[in-house]
């Protein structure tokens, strides 16, 4: 049985403008510069108004964004009641966005050359194998990783040999196969199963009488862990040597490769790395001043021609042809007026935060000093621009900042807070930064435990736990103290 209820619902949906703002403000200049060439090549009601001044001129941030195209599209009769005078408004409606609509990415460029397997399996089809045993090891090739490692229990290589291929064999003569030509091949290292594996097969390729690759050789076969650990005392105890013949062979360890096979084109996709600050930063008497990079600040309007002609079909009010003209053409003239307003409004969202970021860090943009870096952290920015956090978010995303000290990444400067012994807030920045200056200046062969770090923060009175100091040690990627002593 049919039944009629009444439901109210609260709902918020994005206008297309809105989300056409989303995007154009968590873009970076370089995104953008082509996500602009890409709108004009689309829409040709819209033009970039010649620059007719100084590169070197940036929009400040007390400025106001006015560009010819921002105003009303007027034209000497009723657009609208000329295209839907005698149709009803959803045979003509249309959208400027479709369900499959992606975020603009950088162009990449795909980079090609001889992988590793093909190497590989150059060297192996020429060697002295059996048929039947070629099988196995070109298999074994196609399980190596990008390093070079086989990755794989020989157990489950069995098991899809005999699966996949029809070759039925046994692990000890996967094994022998392996070990005996796999292992055999160019780059010495490829086909390990471990770390300790690869060097050590690098280091048995070494034919020499030198002392040091002999014990680098023994070290690596017999006393790995106590390497990886840095148990160096029980490597001299071990082999009776001293503490200059131990450097020797460390130095010869130091010179293998854990990764053979990083030096070959393996098909991947490399994307430009080249960095344009989104802002530039001037300090002048004192004061900072926050510009706009002016491949941010396009000058656009909506094109006059464009214009003429829609007000050429007035004179043709009948014709279904020249309504369908007027049609796109109204359509691209809106599109154009709607990409300016947001460019207009992306541009005073982008001044209006690193206004309120600059006010926040000025002691750091004038020194420059790290320590001087506030806590500061996105509801902060947001509550004096006005703007949602999540806008915040999005303008600083991926964006960078030339100021007088080098370029910085702006997501850099956010930080929480810890107070002091003076009850000071402080940024964790400032204390990283004392944590890591400890550090550089500890002795190697004696480094500082995390109790011993504790001590010496709070000496510049900063009380903290010691599980802090562990993370923000891991936050820095230093190891643990038994792991960064040296000889």
């Amino acid at each position: 049985m049919l039944k009629q209820n009444l439901q109210l619902k609260l709902g918020q949906k994005l206008a297309p403008q809105q989300i056409q703002l989303m995007k154009l403000i968590q873009l970076h200049t370089l995104e953008f510069e082509e996500e602009l060439e890409r709108e004009l090549e689309e829409n040709p009601a819209l033009e970039k108004v010649a620059d007719e001044s100084s590169e070197e001129e940036y929009p400040k941030a007390d400025e106001e964004y006015e560009s010819e195209g921002s105003e009303s599209i007027e034209t000497d009769f009723d657009v609208d009641e000329y295209l839907y005078d005698d149709e009803p408004s959803y045979k003509t409606a249309s959208s400027n966005y479709s369900a499959d609509d992606e975020e603009f990415d950088n162009q990449s460029l795909l980079t090609e050359g001889q992988t590793l397997y093909d190497y590989l399996l150059e060297q192996i089809r020429l060697s002295s194998i059996d048929e039947d045993d070629l099988k196995i090891a070109e298999y074994l090739i196609g399980n190596l990783d990008t390093d070079g490692y086989l990755r794989r229990e020989i157990k489950s290589i069995v098991d899809d040999l005999a699966f996949s291929q029809g070759v039925y064999t046994t692990q000890e003569k996967v094994t022998d196969i392996l070990e005996n030509y796999v292992q055999k091949l160019d780059p010495p290292g490829v086909g390990a199963r471990d770390l300790r594996e690869c060097l050590l097969l690098q280091i048995e390729k070494k034919v020499s009488s030198d002392s040091a690759v002999i014990l680098a050789g023994n070290i690596l076969r017999n006393q790995f862990d106590a390497l990886a650990n840095k148990h160096y005392n029980k490597i001299l105890q071990k082999y009776d040597i001293d503490e200059e013949d131990l450097k020797g062979a460390l130095d010869e360890i130091s010179r293998l490769s854990p990764k053979v096979g990083g030096n070959f084109d393996t098909q991947t996709i490399t994307i430009n790395q080249e960095i344009i600050p989104d802002f530039v930063i001037q300090v002048k008497d004192n004061q900072v001043i926050p510009t706009l990079n002016n491949k941010n600040a396009p000058s656009l309007r909506v094109s006059d021609e464009y214009k003429e002609i829609l007000t050429t079909y007035s004179h043709d009010k009948k014709s279904a042809e020249h309504k369908q003209a007027a049609l796109f053409i109204k359509q691209k003239l809106d599109a154009a007026k709607w990409y300016i307003d947001a460019i207009n409004q992306r541009q005073n969202t982008l001044l209006q935060t690193i206004t309120a970021i600059v006010k926040l860090q000025k002691d750091y943009f004038i020194t420059g000093d790290e320590k001087n870096i506030r806590p500061m952290i996105l509801k902060d920015v947001a509550d004096i621009t006005g703007f949602d956090i999540s806008t915040i978010s999005r303008v600083v995303k991926s964006k960078y900042a030339d100021t007088p000290n080098g370029i910085i990444y702006l997501k850099n400067l956010f930080s929480d807070s810890l107070t002091n012994d003076d009850g000071e807030e402080v940024s964790t920045k400032e204390i990283k930064q004392h944590l890591q200056e400890a550090i550089d200046k500890e002795n190697k062969r004696k480094p500082y435990t995390d109790d011993a770090l504790v001590g010496i923060l709070k000496e510049k009175g900063y009380n903290i736990a010691r599980r802090t100091i562990a993370k923000y040690r891991e936050q820095l990627n230093i190891p643990v103290a038994r792991l960064r002593k040296e000889l």
